[in-house]
């Protein structure tokens, strides 16, 4: 049962991870397994790199503080939530794709507010930082099109899958909305749905030398620097908002356009992703503390 209920975790997650501005990592959260995802991934990178200094007795010693009972079901549930939804998700930004965006910026917005929880101290500082950021990345989006890259290379792919894994490491923030960001959320999404084994297993290593890299980047800076670092996520989060503004064509767009007919839709949409966003973050801190 509890292999059964750790699987279910798993798929909350990957389907958490497919929808831009919810977190995987906030789901954990919700479940109550974050810090032993934490824990696992320290050790599991801890063991790459004991691995790469020819460390032999290391790597053993890392490997078995690893919860392998635990991981291993995570991970697989995580895959099937990919598998299952990544289909599904793609028609629906083809056939409703301004829905979908107010949808998507009401979990980016409710995702701002948790993440500026998470400052254990905030001042005047940490408000100059995330709205720097916001603003810097507010207008660098508006110089491109906004939309999905063309035909990436595998390189693009790799380092897709490098970025977007820091969501299993932070509450607050999407895998998915860096993939937005970055003009690879619909090229991986369709690399999923059409079965396109090379490429993702491409992301996949991405994705493997980037949890290894930023589980310890990351916890070296949220140890050290954890406000600042939480404050710039949030203006990240926030100057992100620019791509998944509703109109005129909905999520994937640099264009801002004046709401259409369809705004009361739009907004009911955007309401019901605040909405969703403000019950996970109400769970977890009735589930556990962030250790962050």
């Amino acid at each position: 049962m509890q292999t059964i209920r750790t699987l279910i975790g798993g798929f909350l997650m990957g389907t958490a991870d497919l929808v831009p501005g919810v977190s995987g990592g906030t789901i954990a959260l919700v479940l109550g397994i974050y810090e032993r995802l934490i824990t696992s991934i320290r050790e599991g990178s801890s063991a790459l790199g004991s691995l790469v200094k020819l460390d032999i007795d290391g790597v053993r010693r890392h490997l078995r503080k690893v919860e392998w009972e635990f991981l291993i079901p995570l991970l697989l549930g995580i895959l099937l939530a990919v598998v299952l939804l990544a289909s599904f998700l793609e028609h629906q930004l083809e056939v409703r794709p301004t829905v979908l965006a107010g949808l998507f910026l009401g979990l980016v917005a409710g995702s701002v507010f948790i993440a500026w929880a998470l400052v254990k101290r905030p001042g005047p500082a940490h408000v100059v930082i995330a709205t720097v950021v916001g603003l810097v990345l507010f207008f660098l989006l508006g110089f491109g099109e906004g939309e999905a890259l063309s035909d990436p290379s595998y390189l693009a792919f790799f380092g897709a899958g490098a970025l977007a894994i820091c969501a299993m490491i932070l509450p607050g923030i999407s895998g998915s909305l860096i993939l937005l960001m970055l003009g690879m959320y619909a090229p991986v999404l369709a690399a999923v749905s059409d079965r396109d084994i090379a490429t993702i297993a491409v992301v996949g290593l991405g994705a493997v030398v980037g949890l290894a890299v930023f589980s310890q980047v990351l916890n070296w800076a949220l140890t050290n620097h954890h406000d600042p670092v939480l404050a710039a996520l949030v203006g990240l989060m926030a100057g992100s908002t620019r791509v998944l503004w509703p109109w005129p064509d909905g999520v994937l767009s640099s264009e801002l356009g004046s709401p259409g007919d369809d705004w009361i839709v739009v907004g009911v949409a955007a309401l019901l992703g605040v909405g969703a966003v403000y019950l996970i973050s109400r769970l977890a801190a009735e589930k556990e503390t962030p250790v962050v």
